[in-house]
């Protein structure tokens, strides 16, 4: 879940509801935007390097997230351990050493920014250990606005009743193949101007493995249940129209035990940063979590540090198991094909077009019209699959 984009929701959502207070009209941008640091911790009982990621929040007209770079973040524990997290780019720094949060120690964290600013989080135990994913499964069904697609469903269960709230995410990976890919591409000539010559194709790639992580917050608990029981909880559901089912499909769930506090605040950030809300009676606003500045007690400083048992389980499927002998879904891009001219009086078209990297060959084009070149040229999406995911075939994948 991308902590920044959901706050900046928020304050969007709040200077949106005082403006249409306003009888005159209200220029929305701000001059005097305070940009806060915005914390995604999460420890996990994993024995692994453990990630935490820092960033800033955004003014609305921002496409992405400014990271948080250069901090010295280091986590202590109750038994006196100290561990060092690195700057890895991205806002995304990793623990210099692997280790797993340990059941009953508290784990607290602190943050030194490149200009200074000290920050820090209450201490935070692992109250219960991991409950495990009895399994995922997944079916396709009819949704409640009357689509029909692919649902991914996850069931566990606690015995002791003490994990009792869960948030879950997922990565998935899908085999994606170009419908468009060639043997032969067309580079400029070697000899200059503005002719094209063929070659066979060593760059561009036919099959790759995409993968994409989760971005909202998936949450479910059992308080109200008689057991600790999560039965048939959808934590996705694809669309059918959705080319990543096109062909083999895998998805890693994981499951987090989440503390009262951690899941109250992500509960509350999820109602906050949920379109489906603009009209409720929540009152929006600054979202209090566990972190804090230790320099200025009235800086607004967002987001939680968590420490949480966590399992996980994967599952694959194809397309064809489920939509036997039934059109595949469309492509990820409209790939019909162009016939540039190969120049014209402006000069030359075709290669300018080849060079820039947007554009594959896809064929000849047999009967030239009027206006038309000789060549088929398709987005280069339709005949490299690399411009979404590597080409290399994941460790994990199976057939």
């Amino acid at each position: 879940m991308d902590l920044s984009k959901a706050y900046r929701f928020i304050f969007w959502l709040s200077a949106s509801l005082l403006m249409t207070s306003c009888i005159e009209p209200f220029d929305a941008s701000y001059a005097d935007f305070e940009s806060a640091l915005v914390i995604d911790a999460v420890l996990t009982n994993e024995m692994k390097q453990q990630h935490i990621v820092l960033s800033r929040t955004y003014e609305f007209e921002e496409e992405v997230p400014s990271a948080e770079s250069n901090a010295t973040i280091t986590v202590m524990d109750s038994n006196g351990n100290q561990y060092a997290f690195s700057d890895t780019g991205n806002g995304m720094y990793l623990s210099d050493q692997a280790f797993a949060a340990e059941l009953g120690v508290e784990y607290q964290l602190f943050i030194t920014t490149r200009d200074g600013r000290s920050y820090g989080s209450d201490p935070v135990p692992l109250t219960t250990g991991t409950t495990t994913i009895d399994q995922i499964t997944v079916n396709r069904i009819t949704n409640d606005f009357g689509e029909d697609g692919m649902a991914i469903f996850v069931d566990s269960f606690d015995p002791s009743g003490n994990s009792v709230n869960y948030r879950y995410d997922y990565e998935e990976t899908f085999r994606v193949i170009a419908p468009d890919w060639n043997q032969t591409i067309l580079v400029g000539d070697p000899q200059g101007g503005c002719n094209v010559v063929e070659e066979p194709n060593r760059i561009y790639e036919r099959v790759c493995y995409p993968t994409v992580n989760s971005n909202r917050i998936i949450q479910t608990t059992t308080k109200d249940f008689d057991e600790d029981r999560v039965a048939n909880f959808m934590v996705r559901f694809i669309d059918r129209s959705n080319y990543i089912i096109s062909y083999r499909y895998s998805i890693l769930v994981r499951q987090y035990v989440q503390s009262i506090g951690a899941y109250t605040f992500y509960r509350t950030l999820g109602d906050l940063s949920s379109s489906e809300n603009l009209f409720s009676q929540i009152q929006t606003g600054f979202l209090q979590g566990n972190v804090f500045s230790t320099d200025n007690q009235n800086e607004q400083v967002l987001g939680y540090f968590d420490v949480a048992s966590v399992d996980e389980k994967r599952i694959f499927f194809n397309y064809s198991d489920f939509y036997p002998d039934e059109p595949l879904p469309p492509y990820v891009q409209d790939c019909r094909p162009s016939t540039p001219v190969i120049a014209n009086p402006g000069g030359c078209v075709l290669r300018p077009i080849l060079e820039s990297g947007t554009a594959v060959f896809v064929g000849d084009n047999a009967s030239p019209a009027d206006g038309e070149g000789p060549y088929l040229i398709a987005p280069i999406v339709c005949g490299d699959c690399s411009v979404l995911g590597t080409a290399e075939v994941p460790e994990f994948w199976t057939e």
